[in-house]
Order: C-alpha cells, then structure tokens, then sequence
C-alpha cells in the first residue's frame, strides 16, 4: 500500500480581500451616526448630573432609539462611557504633543507639557472632570477607539514617551518599571494641581494659592529635582 506524497511546498491561492457592498457601506454610515447621537446625548447627560445619570435605557430613550440599538452599539455601560471619553483623550494628547513639539530638547518639554496639561482642564472643566474626577465602571482597553498604547492617541502613552526621551538623554533611568512610575507621578502632580484649580478657584480662602504660573513652574522643578535624584541613569551612582 503506497503512502500519499504531500507536496513539501504547495502553492497558496492568493485571495483578493472583498470590498463591502454599497448596501454594507450604507449601513455602517448608519451605525456610526447613530453611535455619534448617542454619545451627544451621553455627554450632555454627563453635564447634567454626572456618571449618575447614565443608563442604556434612559440614553435610548434621549437619543430616539431602541434599548436594542443602543446594546448592539456598545454592549453595556461601561463601553459606552469609555467611547464617550475618546475625543477628549484625544484633544488631551494633541496639545500635550504640540506643545512639547515646540519646546527645546530636555526639561523644557516637561513644562510645556505641564502648562498644556493644565490649560486643558481649565479650559474644559467638565470634560476633565469626567474622564478624571469621577469613578466609573471601566471596560476593557478593546472597547475604547483611543488607540491604547499609542502615543498619537493615548496622553498616558504620549507622557511615557516623554520620559522614554528623558532617558535616552541620560537624564533618568530607562528602566521600563521606572519610566512607569515616572510617568505615573509626574501624572499625578499635575493631576492634583489642576484639580485644585478646578475645585477651589481663585476665590477660596481657606488655602491662598498665588500665581498659578509660577505654582505650576515650581511644582514641576521640585518634581524633575525629585525624580532625577531617585531614579539616577545607570552607572549615575558610580561615575
């Protein structure tokens, strides 16, 4: 009984992809409109009253659609809230990136960062303070349409970049698990100074704040004096 002899490298039919059929093509202009009228309607909401507010159901009803189509879009609420943030992220690392862009090289473009940072939750309170401020439920990184983990799209990826940067210059250490933290706690300095301005204003009188410029400048020099000294460039220590 002869064996079959397969052939040791067999041609593959090359397949052309299939373009989508003018009626497929309509209905995904129609899906993406209906998605953009519900997360409208969302952030209205979200304005409104907060995280609170949200329902699929209550959402349907606003946005004139069926529970049906509203599910079929995001799936649960954690998805729609998480597509709800992704222009603001993005805005978000768009004049972060313009700004260190058109600073010179090294400690510069961590200022210019800083004071782009903040101006954009000045200048959108309720944008910042709903992807920032508020606790949500959190769908995974899939759901969102931010690209996560990239720096044109991802403000947490685009800092990380920044630092990645620093430690090419020698600046700081490169180890992953530094440039994390690095990343991590420059956020939340400047996380924390922009809350304070958002929450307690100019008017507050129980803690004075002065120059908010100058405040912000100093803030970030004890954070690059700080972070320098803990997080030295390998062979810093010995040399």
């Amino acid at each position: 009984m002869s064996c079959l002899t397969l052939p040791t490298n067999p041609q593959r039919v090359k397949t052309s992809p299939v373009s989508p059929s003018p009626k497929e093509l309509r209905k995904q202009r129609e899906a993406e409109q209906r998605r953009k009228a519900i997360i409208k309607v969302v952030r209205k909401l979200i304005r409104k009253g907060g995280l609170g507010e949200i329902s699929l159901r209550k959402v349907a009803e606003l946005a004139g659609f069926s529970t049906t189509v509203v599910y079929a879009l995001f799936q649960d609420k954690a998805t729609l809230i998480t597509q709800a943030m992704d222009d603001d992220l993005i805005e978000l690392t768009r004049v972060m990136r313009e700004a260190v862009e058109a600073a010179p090289p090294g400690w510069p473009q961590l200022h210019a960062m800083a004071r782009a940072y903040v101006a954009f939750g000045r200048q959108h309170p309720d944008e910042y303070a709903f992807v920032f401020m508020q606790p949500r439920p959190h769908a995974p990184t899939s759901a969102a349409r931010v690209r996560h983990g990239d720096p044109a799209q991802d403000p947490y990826a685009f800092a990380r970049q920044l630092w990645q940067g620093f430690a090419d210059r020698g600046l700081v250490s490169g180890e992953p698990a530094d440039l994390d933290l690095m990343t991590q706690l420059s956020w939340e300095a400047l996380h924390g100074h922009t809350s304070r301005c958002l929450v307690m204003g100019p008017d507050d009188q129980w803690v004075p704040m002065g120059d908010t410029d100058v405040h912000l400048q100093t803030l970030v020099e004890v954070m690059i004096t700080g972070l320098q000294a803990r997080f030295q460039p390998a062979g810093a220590a010995s040399a």
